[in-house]
Formats: C-alpha cells, sequence, structure tokens
C-alpha cells in the first residue's frame, strides 16, 4: 500500500496543535474522530483514505485514534460525540463537521464545498 505524507496519525494534544492547528493554517486538514471497534469507522477509513490523495497534497487527512493516550480528551474537546466524526479544520479553525459512514461523493462533496482555501487554490477539483 501507498503511504502518503498528506495522510497521518495524531497522537497527543501537542501533535494535534502542531500538525492539525498549525498546518491548517496553510492546507485544509480533515480530521478523522475514529476508533477500532466502530463499525462505521472501518467502513470510513478506505474511503477518506481514497478520496484524499486525489487533491494531491492540497488537502490533509489526520487520523485520530480516540482510544490512544490524549486523544480522548481532544475528541470532548471539540465536542466529537459519536464515530467517526470528521472534521475540517482551516486557518486553525473548525470550518465543517459530519458524522457517520459516507461514500467517496458524498466525501468529495464535503470538502470541495466546505474549504474556502482549496477554492482559492484552485476552484475546480483537480
Amino acid at each position: 500500500m501507498t503511504t502518503y505524507t498528506f495522510i497521518y496519525d495524531i497522537n497527543g494534544i501537542a501533535d494535534f496543535e502542531e500538525r492539525v492547528l498549525k498546518a491548517s493554517l496553510r492546507t485544509p486538514v480533515l480530521v478523522d474522530f475514529w476508533a477500532d471497534w466502530c463499525g462505521p469507522c472501518l467502513f470510513l477509513d478506505p474511503v477518506l483514505k481514497a478520496v484524499i490523495p486525489e487533491y494531491h497534497g492540497k488537502v490533509i487527512l489526520a487520523k485520530l485514534d480516540t482510544e490512544e493516550d490524549e486523544n480522548m480528551k481532544l475528541a470532548g474537546r471539540h465536542q466529537v460525540r459519536g464515530f467517526p466524526t470528521v472534521i475540517l479544520f482551516e486557518q486553525g479553525e473548525e470550518v465543517a463537521r459530519f458524522s457517520s459512514a459516507r461514500n467517496k461523493p458524498f466525501v468529495r462533496d464535503f470538502i470541495d464545498t466546505n474549504s474556502k482555501m482549496l477554492a482559492k487554490v484552485n476552484p475546480l477539483h483537480p
């Protein structure tokens, strides 16, 4: 399987600050709050990992396993009430979110519709 530099795991609060909030000042960041016991999370994972490479690094996917260390605190801080929850961050702030398993067209539309930064870079999806 191909490993992309624009898909990575988040491990703790400091990592979230650096790799989500600060990174979102330059590039839209989707954060997938998930758990390995969650069936819809397991469905959504390959969907996200298939869609994000289509953006050629113009959108980052940060995977946050809520069962790891400080990650449950991050889920609470961002008022995640169910899994999976995916939040789009831009300029250090939440822009939009969705919950539950979704298909590829939904995820593409979610990104294209809600990302103001992506629209500025390329108004037509690559």
